[in-house]
């Protein structure tokens, strides 16, 4: 062979096994990269093609496949639409959101305990099935929920509703309003979807928000829970205590009127000194403003983070907002900011009443009131269930997890009988439901924005010295309505309650 043949050959040989190694490489090491890459059009049309499995409540699909004579074969279907759509999201061509998409693996059958199942599948020469996950939800607490919350805020109203089984963690009820009909966002037809996308995406209450985890805001009074349980922990007072309280309080190291705490009204505050149940009772801002300040903001943040303030639990669903009691605090001095520092009396004595820059969802507030009905051990709350074959055979089910002592058992008892005593005798008497001990907590927000109306909260348990149902109600608005925790959120609550004890 002449010198001219052979270096062309040899040259053809390289490229040939640069080939094979480039293919190798693609095929082998990068298989894994490219098929979840979501811009992957074939692999993502081959799942929205695939027979996805169930998602249920009880024994009915809330999220089903059905067939269709179409590119696609199967569309996602929603039966009970606006009242799940917040847990189960939306399936999209490439896309997925809510339940839809923390159990894709399993919903799309690629996860990898429904390998034996893609096996026998695969040998059958059947198309591969996703498998069932069975949610945690109460369909009666669900329907209860949702029903009382959008009568209670009206057609452009807001707000969301979560309740917690206290001694497992296992939501019951989950609900956000507005809501949407997902399947409108499923469509197989891309001008129906992307028109439904974006009239909902413009809608300026937002009802693709899942505002039971996704908003936080100030939770006002029902951080008074809070407080008391720092305080009593603590050993500062005891529920028999004498607690400093007044008519109205100047904010410490603070001048001016609108420094200025009172206790927009409430004449059984205005004593010097009252006691435990009675500022509780009447949701004395004053009362709690100087617990705090006694307590300390150390101690104040670490048991709202024991409650789950400044961390992530929920894994089952997301995009999750984390609830926060502030760090520290960064004061901007001549446009520089300096460095950071604790929260000084005022701000302190602002946030154990839930404003200043306390803010939390609703699932957080019912995790602190479900800690305090368990004694206070704070459970891992979850939606998930259970995972399914498509033949509902069981492959894994979730164990309740505590994730500590927020409180201690004496300090959990000593609540719970100042928040049965303010059902009973105070401001959170709208819960209260005949033949069974209720604990609840009212709680109007300041937004801190002039002339717009507060934000209305509302917390309980029942029964409370052996609690089946946690349940926290936030209202953010309500139009044409006077906002105000009690009057609205506790019949919500009520009504939760009610359909979980099948009252």
């Amino acid at each position: 062979m002449n010198k001219p043949i052979r270096a062309v050959s040899i040259f053809c040989m390289f490229l040939f096994l640069a080939l094979m190694a480039n293919v190798t490489y693609l095929q082998f090491f990068r298989s894994d990269d490219y098929n979840t890459d979501p811009r992957n059009a074939r692999v993502a049309a081959a799942a929205f093609s695939r027979e996805r499995g169930l998602i249920q409540v009880g024994d009915n699909a809330i999220a089903r496949s059905e067939p269709v004579d179409d590119q696609y074969k199967y569309l996602r279907v929603y039966p009970q639409k606006e009242l799940y759509a917040p847990v189960t999201g939306y399936l999209q061509l490439g896309s997925q959101t809510g339940i839809e998409r923390s159990q894709n693996k399993v919903l799309s059958g690629e996860d990898p305990r429904l390998f034996v199942n893609r096996l026998v599948d695969l040998l059958k020469g059947d198309t591969n099935q996703g498998g069932n996950v069975s949610l945690t939800l109460n369909p009666k607490a669900q329907r209860a929920a949702y029903r009382a919350l959008r009568d209670t805020v009206g057609p452009d109203g807001e707000g969301s509703v979560v309740a917690i089984e206290p001694k497992t963690g296992r939501i019951l009820a989950m609900v956000s309003f507005p809501t949407y009909d997902p399947n409108q966002l499923a469509s197989h037809d891309r001008e129906t979807r992307e028109n439904a996308y974006d009239r909902l995406d413009s809608n300026k209450h937002q009802p693709l928000l899942n505002r039971a985890i996704q908003t936080r805001l100030f939770p006002g009074s029902t951080f008074k829970v809070v407080t008391a349980a720092a305080a009593i922990d603590a050993g500062v007072y005891d529920q028999d205590s004498q607690v400093p309280s007044g008519a109205t309080w100047q904010a410490p190291g603070t001048s001016g009127s609108h420094n200025v705490i009172d206790n927009e009204g409430r004449s059984g505050c205005s004593p010097t000194t009252i006691s435990f149940a009675a500022a509780m009772e009447n949701s004395c801002n004053t009362a709690f403003a100087k617990m705090a300040v006694k307590v300390g903001p150390e101690k104040l943040r670490d048991t709202a983070e024991a409650f789950g303030f400044n961390t992530d639990y929920l894994q089952d669903l997301g995009p999750q907002a984390q609830s926060v009691f502030p760090k520290s605090v960064v004061d901007t001095i001549d446009g520089k900011q300096q460095d950071p520092r604790e929260l000084n009396d005022a701000e302190t004595a602002r946030s154990g009443f839930g404003q200043f820059s306390v803010q939390a969802t609703p699932l957080q507030m019912a995790m602190v009131v479900s800690a305090i009905a368990n004694r206070g051990g704070l459970m891992k709350p979850y939606l998930v269930d259970e995972i399914q074959t498509a033949s509902f055979d069981v492959l894994e089910t979730t164990e309740p997890e505590k994730l500590r002592d927020a409180i201690k058992p004496q300090t959990a008892a000593a609540l719970t009988d100042l928040l049965v005593s303010t059902v009973d005798d105070g401001t959170a008497s709208p819960a209260a439901i005949d033949g069974v001990s209720v604990a609840g907590k009212t709680g109007t927000a300041q937004r801190g924005v002039e002339g717009k109306p507060p934000y209305g909260w509302f917390v309980s348990f029942a029964p409370a010295q052996n609690a089946q149902v946690a349940v926290a109600v936030m209202i953010q608005e309500a139009p044409g309505k006077e906002i105000a925790g009690g009057q609205l959120g506790g019949p919500i609550a009520k009504a939760v309650m009610e359909a979980v004890l099948n009252k």
